[in-house]
């Protein structure tokens, strides 16, 4: 298993070495543009090394769309991706920059459309019963309604790059069944429904990616045993409350770009 120290030097490593060949396009096989759209899981909240420039947006120059674009030199990345961001905040101030000379666009999104913030607090902060309550009625919509929505962004940006790859990433269970969160810990029952709403996300995006279809990559397994509040854990728990159930920087890299990375290798 890579260190957190290790996988942080080798990200900045490969982003040093992306910059170094931009001052040399004979080397560039291709000239391909990459778009990356999406909420707070695509602009990397959790991974820190936040671009200033970015503002409120907190997109991370380690977040996984940057991560792939440093091993596949050959695509100029557009990143518009911004924490918060809802299905309807993508076609209003991100979609744009998808263009029919877009070659690849991924995305994260629907996690907002379905309140994970509200539904986090609700666990965090009420019973079993009222935890099991939100997660429910917040992974109906995501099984039905959310589909829909999903499904008509997702011919959106078909429509405006009919020639582009695009991917969709889901979203992983955030919580380890076993172990103690800090600050405020949380009930085998709570983790479980908060677990079951994660599912219940990644599934509708799957149902909406098959509809269109776009390539979808489930990060469930990959992060299967790195819950937060475990041994191993891929993701922050609560020690810091605006990065909660974001992935850390070893999952944006193992969990997020190495499988981006990889359906990449097996469509090309």
């Amino acid at each position: 298993m890579r260190t957190l120290t290790s996988i942080a030097a080798g990200a900045v490593m490969a982003i040093t070495g992306l910059t170094v060949m931009a001052g040399a396009p004979a080397q560039a096989a291709e000239d391909l543009e990459y778009v990356a759209l999406g909420d707070s899981y695509a602009s990397g909240v959790g991974a820190g090394h936040y671009d200033t420039a970015s503002g409120a947006c907190k997109r991370s120059t380690l977040n996984y769309p940057a991560l792939s674009q440093a091993v596949h030199p050959e695509y100029t990345l557009k990143d518009v991706s911004c924490s918060g961001a809802t299905i309807a905040d993508v076609r209003a101030n991100q979609l744009s920059t998808v263009t029919s000379g877009t070659d690849l666009v991924s995305l994260t999104v629907g996690g907002n459309d379905a309140q994970f913030s509200t539904v986090v607090k609700n666990c965090l902060e009420e019973s079993d019963s009222y935890c099991k309550t939100s997660t429910m009625w917040m992974s109906y919509y995501a099984r039905n309604q959310l589909v829909t929505e999903l499904a008509g962004l997702y011919k959106d940006i078909r429509a405006r790059a009919p020639q582009a790859e695009i991917i969709v990433l889901g979203y992983p269970q955030a919580l380890s069944p076993t172990g103690t969160c800090p600050v405020i810990d949380l009930s085998a029952a709570k983790r479980t429904y908060m677990n079951g709403f994660a599912d219940a996300l990644a599934e509708g995006a799957k149902a909406a990616a098959a509809q269109e279809p776009v390539t979808f990559v489930d990060v469930r397994d990959t992060f299967k045993g790195h819950g937060a509040c475990g041994s191993d854990s891929w993701i922050n728990d609560l020690n810091n409350a605006s990065e909660v159930f974001h992935p850390n920087l070893t999952g944006y890299v193992a969990g997020y770009s190495d499988q981006l990375n990889k359906a990449l290798t097996f469509s090309r």
